[in-house]
């Protein structure tokens, strides 16, 4: 009697990774921003997100027509290459297929920045990711949580957005959603374009 191969496992083409902090007291913080952007992408495609992979939170599915794993990394924002770097390996994938959404000091709240590679800028979630992935050739979206006081800057990061800026907030999600549609399909020039015009508005 023969028995059945296994089916073969679909090949991933892109990683969208949201950076965050895991846990209830996070959630809806300002440093949790990416986590909330991939969060409403899988919910926007119907791809369950599951515990348990490589230290992340996964989700597998077809976003324009290419199959794509999101990721929550599971070990805070300082160490989230340790989810990142080995998730991107067991995915055969190299870095400039592996599409970070993170926050941003720099930026006002709610505006958007598209880069196809750079530094960390500061930013600790993104130190670790180019740490484990060896390069900062990695695509990544920059969502504004505007600059904190000096000295305030985890007070500041680990704070909820005020109630006037929910909408800022809401209106950047929903493009980031538009940008990470373009980078997978490899539109990167629509993404640019999406990017100027929600900052326009």
């Amino acid at each position: 009697m023969f028995r059945r191969k296994p089916p073969t496992p679909t090949t991933i083409e892109w990683m969208i990774v949201g950076l965050g902090n895991p846990g209830a007291e996070y959630r809806g913080t300002r440093h949790n921003v990416g986590f909330a952007v991939v969060e409403a992408l899988a919910d926007k495609y119907k791809i369950k997100l599951n515990r348990g992979r490589s230290r992340a939170i996964v989700g597998t599915g077809e976003i324009e027509g290419r199959s794509v794993a999101i990721v929550k990394p599971l070990t805070f924002m300082n160490l989230s290459g340790q989810a990142v770097g080995p998730l991107a390996r067991q995915f055969n994938l190299k870095p400039t297929r592996v599409f970070v959404v993170a926050d941003d000091l720099d930026l006002p709240v709610g505006k958007l920045r598209l880069r196809a590679k750079g530094s960390s800028g500061g930013h600790n979630g993104h130190k670790s990711v180019a740490e484990y992935l060896q390069t900062t050739d990695y695509p990544r979206l920059k969502v504004g949580i505007d600059s904190a006081a000096k000295g305030r800057t985890i007070d500041h990061v680990l704070s909820t957005f005020d109630r006037d800026e929910h909408e800022c907030i809401d209106l950047a999600i929903r493009a980031s959603i538009e940008i990470c549609e373009a980078v997978i399909r490899g539109s990167w020039e629509d993404g640019l374009k999406v990017v100027e015009t929600h900052n326009k508005s």
